[in-house]
């Protein structure tokens, strides 16, 4: 990623067949329309990118990405004299690839892969104009690109996990009682939560992209730049744990009268551009200065024809033909799928054949989905204990509206409700094994026991990636996105086994009804 040819290189076995290219007037208006065509063919996906930006503070700093990388690209500008532009073909089988993928991951509703695969043409389109050399000599500038893409949500749960076992650790360490639920603890002082905010997500995705850009242009050999990006990982994520220890004692120490409100977030942000000065300052002293300009001494490579021929701008014109070609099948693919796939009917999914007794609400909690077509919430008294289920119905999906989606949780961060545990199971539910998955929550009234799956393309699964599969597929024959979110719950009062008890006998009882309400629901 990081390596330049050597300079005065002009051809290798792989490319020397094509003809170097001169950079014609022709040529660059050429270029430069390959490159921004995507940005009108797959509009929708760059405003999901530019809507992330502007809602998500984590994210802001993809305005600036596509600048840098321009930048990078001026500083080798000599580049496209030593190494002039020669269109590769084998790179049309990449584009190709890429587009496969948006067109997959717009099936399924996969947001973050459609943009991925949307950023990365720009690259794979330089490299079908520019050819393997000069497209090579700026591999990091162009493969920059890829950081403006909204991408780290996933790592949310895990950095709050790590985080509040840290500081818990810590905490205790230092000789003070912890009393912990979860992530959320209790000292003598003072009751303590560890939310997406005190995750550290914000500083992890900052430290990378600084990272490599500060390894890309301070150290040239690749065990070096390999070094400072891994420690760019590590640190921020100890740091943050530092941070939030750091936190803890200041508001316990404090009476809780200090790092609780706007200060909090004040000290943290402090702490890390301290914890980053200090780690570029060290990795400085091993700085490696960049070798004589690369066009000393180079020989021009020869060209192919003189400037202003028809040859060359006929090559640079069949190579950008197809690359806007391919480009442009896979939006208007997807948009014929939509239209195809749209199902304009209204979603009712407000009753269902349940034979046992209807019985009083016992918990005020309520799943963090994106807001449903339909919702169906029912409560009935069970054997040993009432049962509650909710049923999210999506029709007609899209990123504001989807079943499947790493923002869908079972409790906000900063919900009274907050999950203790998740594990998998497989029970049965209409003659069929049904994997789902099980969840401990915690609130105000005590804890409950929830089963939650989803059902897409009248099928079963407890597993997003399953789930997004099944969806894309359904979509792929022209069958609809239907689908629906499940979460079956009961109090675990003083044994979890008698809730799982009174969830089994549910399914058992009353799964042919809840399956055949789903059914019905989608062919309507």
């Amino acid at each position: 990623m990081f390596l330049k040819p050597p300079p005065g290189v002009v051809g290798d076995a792989a490319t020397s067949a094509v003809p170097a290219v001169p950079l014609t007037r022709t040529s660059i208006t050429l270029i430069a329309l390959a490159l921004l065509a995507p940005f009108l063919l797959y509009f929708g996906t760059v405003e999901s990118i530019v809507s992330i930006w502007n809602s998500s503070e984590t994210f802001a700093h993809g305005y600036v990405i596509l600048p840098i990388s321009l930048w990078l690209v001026w500083r080798q500008r000599e580049n496209f004299s030593l190494y002039p532009p020669k269109p590769y073909a084998p790179a049309l089988l990449l584009l190709a690839v890429l587009g496969i993928g948006w067109f997959a991951a717009r099936l399924g509703e996969v947001q973050f892969v459609a943009q991925y695969a949307f950023v990365a043409m720009f690259p794979v389109t330089a490299l079908a104009l520019l050819g393997p050399r000069l497209a090579g000599s700026l591999a990091f500038p162009l493969l920059f690109l890829l950081f403006a893409v909204p991408f780290g949500d996933v790592f949310v749960a895990p950095l709050i996990q790590f985080t509040a076992d840290f500081t818990v650790w810590a905490v205790r360490a230092t000789g003070i009682p912890v009393l912990r639920s979860g992530t959320r603890f209790e000292l003598p002082t003072g009751n303590w939560s560890v939310v997406e905010a005190c995750s550290g997500v914000r500083y992890l995705i900052s430290s990378i992209t600084l990272g490599c850009l500060y390894a890309y242009l301070t150290y040239r050999s690749t065990a070096r730049r390999a070094l400072f990006i891994g420690l760019s990982i590590l640190v921020p994520i100890v740091a943050n744990g530092l941070r939030a220890y750091m936190i803890v004692m200041i508001g316990h120490l404090s009476g809780m009268e200090l790092a609780t409100g706007v200060d909090h977030i004040i000290y943290g942000w402090l702490f890390f551009g301290l914890v980053m000065f200090v780690m570029f300052w060290i990795g400085s002293y091993w700085r490696e200065d960049a070798p004589e300009s690369a066009g000393a001494g180079a020989v021009p490579p020869a060209t192919a024809s003189p400037a202003g021929t028809g040859a060359p701008s006929r090559r640079f014109g069949t190579m950008t033909a197809a690359v806007l070609a391919l480009c442009a099948v896979w939006p208007a693919s997807a948009l014929v799928g939509e239209r195809v796939n749209h199902n304009p009917n209204p979603v009712r999914f407000d009753q269902l054949a349940v034979t046992w007794p209807q019985a009083p609400e016992f918990a005020d909690w309520k799943p963090d989905y994106f807001t449903p077509d339909a919702r169906f919430h029912g409560v009935w008294q069970g054997p040993g204990a009432p049962v509650a289920l909710n049923v999210l119905y999506y029709r007609n999906q899209g990123r504001d509206k989807t079943a499947i989606s790493s923002v869908n949780r079972l409790a906000a961060y900063e919900d009274t409700w907050h999950e203790l545990d998740a594990t998998a199971r497989t029970e049965t539910l209409a003659g069929q094994p049904l994997k789902l998955q099980e969840s401990t929550l915690r609130g105000p009234r005590g804890a409950l026991l929830v089963w939650s799956w989803k059902w897409i393309d009248g099928r079963y699964t407890s597993s997003n990636v399953t789930a997004k599969l099944l969806q894309a597929r359904a979509k792929a024959l022209l069958q609809g996105d239907d689908g629906a979110a499940l979460m079956l719950y009961a109090p675990v009062g003083d044994s979890p086994d008698t809730a799982r008890a009174a969830l089994r006998a549910f399914l058992a009882q009353q799964g042919t009804a809840l399956d055949a309400a789903l059914t019905a629901e989608r062919a309507r």
